[in-house]
């Protein structure tokens, strides 16, 4: 018995042992080679984006060896690039580039955006001479990566060379439907509408799923005995019949092998922008580029190398259209504050900032100087409680910017708070919204430009309208523009004799409020609230999303005067 004893403690310790060495060997191991394929033709507005981006990823670039070819530019691409490479170059393995000064376009080409067949066989044979490059020096993995793709995960690489898969793509979002995948095709191999891509685009499966095909950011993995099977050249396919396409070819030829291709959504990857028309030009693609840089921004992920910079031009500044912009931050919340000044930035937005009053900061004396009496009737409908300080806090915050209009004579200003993302075109549809107040001549006070609609039934039309419907009871006070006349109504009410939290106010003054005993303390209830359809605007968390903050919600309740006072009177009602 004892011999056994010692025998499975022997077995015990030996496979630890080697379980720990096995460890400890992997970790001595290098990482796989990368050949990352790079084609670039007049990407000078995605560019130093792309590459700064591109250069964030954590995957060792001493295991990396780039291949770049940049060609029939009509831009300062190849500036742009140079500069790139005179920094950065040397911490790559070895850099194989190949800049074409001379060229500038295809005898076919109607425009510069133009995918006609002499450009689709040139871009056909770089793909093929890439791949053809990464087997002969025996590359691990070749990554082909398109120059308007924006990688904000710096683990992506990391984590599509860890999938073991032959050919894997991360899905890219972009600012509408397209992404860098198709779930469907077409027997003459063109896009196939189904259920399935939007489920994956939208993450509601999560994942790594088999797809017809992938593009603009593919990673095959030389290694696997498969991978000799795949070409991006339509003349090593027997009785190929369809498109001159590198992509379509390439996916045709993986299909047709029995290489499944793979798109992982199972992390936010980044970005990709929609491909040009032949009819468009590059201010469409600014415009498209600016809406990927909101995303971007709004989740914090853009720092641009220092050899970039320099190339980046900022929008001309202006109030878009309004008197006055203000943003509501809180002093203690500065990383909001410079998250939104990156995006005002971007979006040319000339925007005060007003220190927000802080819940934390008031008392009782405070409050008494204020003048302010806390509705007696009030109680969160939701967690059935009173009045946070936050909320104070908020709705003073809100009013004092309300009296600043007055006092400045402002005739339409826009008031936001800091926990916001903008909506794609953000400032083009706020122009079509302006410019639809001039022509119709309604009479309005408030505009929602971002809310929490509370009431199923449907919002009539403002009549004339495309973009305006009246506003039903609704909550958040995340946007909204405010009119002269709006603000009179707001503050003449004297809302601080009866506060309650400001998005229960502005519902009560438009009379749409579903509480009748809250609404008996304003008796003039004549706010002409409307709110844009679409929203303008969204949150940059809801309730429950991994980083959402509340300084409303998540504060102490009123004093104890202030709660045994109230108390008191709902007794005596």
């Amino acid at each position: 018995m004892l011999n056994k004893t010692i025998f499975r403690n022997f077995v015990f310790i030996f496979l630890i042992t080697n379980f720990t060495r096995s460890i400890q060997c992997n970790e001595r191991f290098k990482k796989p080679t990368v050949l990352i394929a790079i084609l670039i033709r007049n990407k000078a507005h995605t560019l130093p984006y792309f590459l700064s981006l591109l250069e964030q990823q954590n995957y060792p670039k001493s295991r990396i060896k780039l291949w770049i070819c940049s060609d029939n530019n009509i831009d300062n691409t190849n500036e742009i690039l140079r500069a790139w490479l005179a920094e950065e170059s040397e911490k790559y393995h070895t850099v194989d580039i190949y800049i074409d000064e001379k060229s500038n376009g295809f005898e076919d080409e109607e425009s510069n955006t133009d995918w006609s067949l002499l450009r689709f066989t040139h871009v056909i044979n770089l793909r093929q001479e890439a791949l053809n490059y990464a087997r002969k020096i025996w590359a691990d993995f070749i990554w082909m990566v398109d120059a308007d793709i924006f990688l904000t995960d710096p683990n992506t690489l990391t984590n599509l060379v860890s999938k073991g898969q032959v050919v894997v793509a991360p899905m890219l979002k972009s600012d509408g439907l397209y992404s860098n995948f198709w779930a469907g095709m077409t027997e003459d191999y063109y896009y196939l509408r189904t259920e399935k891509y939007q489920l994956i685009l939208y993450r509601e499966d999560v994942g790594c799923f088999n797809v017809p095909m992938v593009h603009s950011a593919v990673l095959i993995n030389l290694n696997m005995v498969q991978s000799d099977w795949l070409t991006y050249n339509f003349t090593n396919l027997a009785q190929y019949d369809g498109p001159l396409d590198d992509v379509i070819t390439f996916a045709v030829g993986a299909n047709n092998s029995g290489v499944p291709l793979y798109i992982c959504n199972d992390e936010m990857y980044g970005y990709i922008m929609v491909p040009l028309g032949k009819d468009e030009t590059i201010k469409e693609d600014l415009h498209r580029l600016t809406n990927i840089k909101l995303e971007i921004l709004s989740e914090d992920h853009l720092s641009l190398s220092n050899s970039m910079e320099k190339f980046i031009s900022s929008p001309k500044i202006d109030t878009l259209g309004l008197d006055n912009i203000y943003m509501i931050n809180l002093l203690r919340r500065p990383e909001r504050r410079t998250r939104m000044y990156r995006l005002f930035k971007e979006l040319g937005a000339h925007v005060e900032t007003f220190n927000a009053v802080d819940g934390r900061m008031l008392n009782e004396s405070a409050l008494e100087k204020w003048g302010v009496k806390l509705m007696p009737e009030y109680e969160d409908p939701y967690h059935k409680r009173l009045m946070t300080t936050g909320e104070i806090g908020c709705f003073l915050s809100h009013y004092i910017i309300w009296n600043k209009m007055l006092e400045y004579r402002y005739e339409r200003i826009m008031i936001l708070e800091d926990d916001i993302r903008f909506e794609p075109f953000f400032r083009q549809k706020l122009d079509f919204v302006l410019s639809e107040l001039n022509t119709l001549r309604n009479s309005w006070d408030l505009i929602y430009i971002g809310r929490k609609r509370l009431m199923e039934k449907e919002e009539s039309w403002v009549q004339g309208s495309k973009y305006l419907v009246h506003a039903a009871y609704s909550y958040w006070t995340l946007g909204y523009i405010l009119s002269a006349t709006g603000a009179r109504k707001l503050v003449e009410a004297k809302p601080l004799e009866n506060m309650i939290p400001v998005d229960e106010y502005i519902p009560i003054l438009s009379n749409v409020h579903p509480r009748d005993d809250w609404k008996k303390h304003y008796p003039v209830r004549n706010l002409t609230a409307l709110s844009t359809n679409p929203l303008l605007i969204h949150p940059t968390h809801y309730t429950g999303d991994q980083g959402y903050i509340s300084d409303t919600e998540n504060s102490k309740i009123i004093f104890d005067n202030q709660a045994s006072n109230i108390l008191k009177t709902r007794e005596e009602l």
